[in-house]
């Protein structure tokens, strides 16, 4: 089975007790906005988790502006929610899948492998004529989530500088073109990207309809890439990295790491290297 599944699927199986929804719609910020649209109407059944409250710790002088969450505090959230190892959990979200790849991220390196990401989310599920509800959140028979962690999906700063440095991982950034080049950046306090990195702009996991590409598509998208490379992907704060992890393991690429602190993170420390410009030589 895919790590995604369609809205048609979803609604076949809409109220299985052994299924869990999770809303992750949020807007950078904007850090009450998501909740606000979960309270307005969500796809019935499902529980929200905030980004910056539930997903993230609080911002300190190193690890980006969104760190890994708690374990400890995460577990017992999910338990709460009726989440365990034996539940098939679905996330959904508003933003592309960036926040719902997210969550689907970290379920994944708790130990839970039946975690989802819902096609093309919210609003064109509800476009679809699909059931929301506007009800009080659902109650859920609490649970009890035992982690088991899997760090080699995680990559640390001195991964990512020896992988710059030494040529050992192949390096991802997940930004839009021009913050990789340098251009811009709204965002964080320096321009540029790691030296080394390749850019694949998140967003590019997506079709034009706004549906997930196919694996075929996503192998395409990383065609210059061998599948037996090591390869740790980043972008400004380790969010928006998880749909390109996402469609990677999609394409059959099995080594993959996240960056979870990211550029946000990287630029935290004053003695690594910054580089500008389009350095991302993709195979003809």
């Amino acid at each position: 089975m895919r790590n995604v599944v369609t809205m048609k699927w979803l609604l076949a199986r809409l109220y299985e007790p052994d299924m869990v929804i999770v809303d992750c719609r949020f807007q950078l910020g904007q850090p009450d906005a998501g909740r606000h649209a979960y309270e307005e109407s969500y796809i019935p059944g499902a529980v929200h988790f905030d980004l910056e409250r539930d997903l993230s710790s609080p911002v300190g002088e190193h690890g980006g502006r969104h760190p890994l969450p708690d374990i400890n505090e995460l577990v017992q959230k999910l338990g709460k929610a009726g989440i365990d190892r034996n539940v098939r959990v679905i996330a959904y979200d508003d933003q592309g899948g960036m926040m719902a790849s997210r969550f689907w991220w970290l379920l994944r390196y708790l130990g839970h492998e039946q975690v989802y990401v819902l096609d093309q989310g919210f609003s064109a599920w509800k476009s679809a004529g699909y059931p929301v509800t506007n009800a009080a959140p659902p109650v859920r028979f609490p649970k009890t989530f035992e982690a088991q962690l899997h760090p080699e999906m995680l990559a640390s700063v001195e991964d990512v500088r020896r992988a710059s440095q030494e040529g050992t991982d192949v390096l991802i950034d997940s930004r839009e073109a021009p913050r990789y080049r340098g251009e811009m950046e709204p965002i964080d306090k320096k321009a540029g990207h790691i030296p080394t990195a390749k850019n694949r702009f998140w967003k590019d996991v997506l079709g034009a309809d706004g549906a997930w590409k196919s694996a075929e598509e996503q192998r395409e998208r990383f065609g210059d890439l061998k599948e037996e490379e090591s390869i740790i992907v980043y972008c400004g704060s380790g969010v928006s990295a998880c749909p390109n992890v996402l469609a990677l393991e999609e394409a059959g690429f099995q080594n993959v790491r996240l960056y979870v602190g990211s550029w946000s993170d990287w630029i935290s420390y004053i003695h690594n290297p910054i580089t500008n410009g389009d350095e991302d030589y993709r195979a003809k």
